[in-house]
């Protein structure tokens, strides 16, 4: 078959990585490259020209595919103009900046007959595939104990204070582990209880930069996630990745020692899964040789061309990244209100 020809919107440290996976997949084509200002790009991809507007882009070059890495309240309006042309879309977590944009894409798509593919980048990694079977083996009602804190400074911490200026923390860090949440447990959620602070006069007055929240499912399940960035952020356990069940737990366990918790390759890293089972001794399942960041990356996009190849209804994946956009835009709300909020008729 002829490759997938892709036009790549949003050249950061995401639109690189999966410029890099296009580039090294004959499955696709680079058609172009989009980026408001300019960027320095690595050996594999100096050939190209970087252009600065996507809509001029997008109707002469005509893509099969348009991979949207730009920050989130521009990722509904470039996924429907895509959709509109005729092309597929693969967009960054989070979908949208709100649910109701998030449905108009999914509608769109069903309409056109396109696919979206939503970057959960945790739905290709071994370790976390692992932990979800694990998980589910032991059984429900389950406590999902999960974070991911940054201590960012000099150009991590500006990239995430542009980021702030349209997405909390726990709203674009957090859709992906409510995401592992929700494919452990098949009950739906139900409730959200959020606590935030603002921790710098750097970023918005109505904007806070530390955030964590709880989800009750109708299971009894629960989760808590925290989230938070900035040179502030303490870097001790960083990095939790526990779900316990009445029977046991499984956890993955990484070396923080050295590690940097800005960095997207520790995001990914894992080293060890234990798996705790009530009355019999822990089983420590090395993760040795997992796939790195870009190796992930690699593996999401040879996903995208499979569910094009070989068109693949993607009707639930779309839903389950709706389910967790709602969850962590409620989280947000309720952070913002001081209330808990009920996700009957969100989700």
């Amino acid at each position: 078959m002829n490759p997938l020809r892709v036009l790549v919107v949003g050249l950061g440290t995401m639109g690189r990585s999966h410029a890099l996976a296009y580039a090294r997949n004959p499955d696709f084509a680079i058609a172009g490259l989009v980026n408001r200002s300019p960027v320095v790009l690595p050996p594999e991809l100096a050939d190209h020209r970087i252009e600065t507007d996507f809509h001029a882009a997008l109707a002469r070059l005509r893509p099969d595919l348009v991979c949207i890495a730009t920050h989130t309240d521009s990722h509904a309006s470039y996924a429907l103009a895509a959709i509109e042309a005729g092309a597929h879309v693969f967009v960054e977590k989070p979908l949208a900046a709100t649910v109701e944009e998030a449905r108009r894409v999914a509608e769109a798509a069903r309409r056109a007959g396109r696919k979206v593919v939503v970057g959960y980048i945790l739905r290709h990694h071994p370790s976390w595939q692992r932990l979800i079977a694990e998980a589910r083996a032991l059984g429900g009602p389950y406590v999902f104990r999960l974070n991911l804190n940054q201590q960012s400074s000099g150009p991590t911490w500006a990239v995430h204070k542009r980021l702030m200026e349209t997405t909390s923390p726990i709203v674009d860090c957090g859709v992906h582990y409510v995401d592992v949440m929700c494919q452990i447990t098949d009950a739906p959620p139900v409730e959200v209880r959020g606590m935030g602070l603002r921790l710098s006069d750097e970023i918005a007055p109505d904007m806070y930069n530390y955030g964590h929240f709880q989800v009750l499912f109708a299971d009894g399940s629960v989760g808590w996630y925290e989230a938070g960035w900035g040179p502030m952020m303490s870097d001790t356990a960083f990095f939790v990745k526990d779900v316990i069940s009445p029977r046991g737990a499984v956890s993955i366990r990484m070396q923080e020692e050295g590690a940097r918790s800005d960095d997207h390759a520790t995001h990914t890293a894992t080293q060890t899964l234990r798996l705790h089972r009530v009355g019999a001794p822990d089983e420590d399942i090395s993760m040795a040789g997992e796939p790195g960041h870009q190796a992930l990356c690699d593996r999401e996009q040879a996903f995208v061309a499979r569910a094009i190849r070989e068109d693949m209804d993607l009707a639930r994946h779309l839903e389950d990244a709706l389910r967790s956009l709602a969850v962590c835009l409620a989280a947000d709300e309720s952070v913002r209100s001081g209330r808990p909020v009920r996700l009957q008729g969100r989700v």
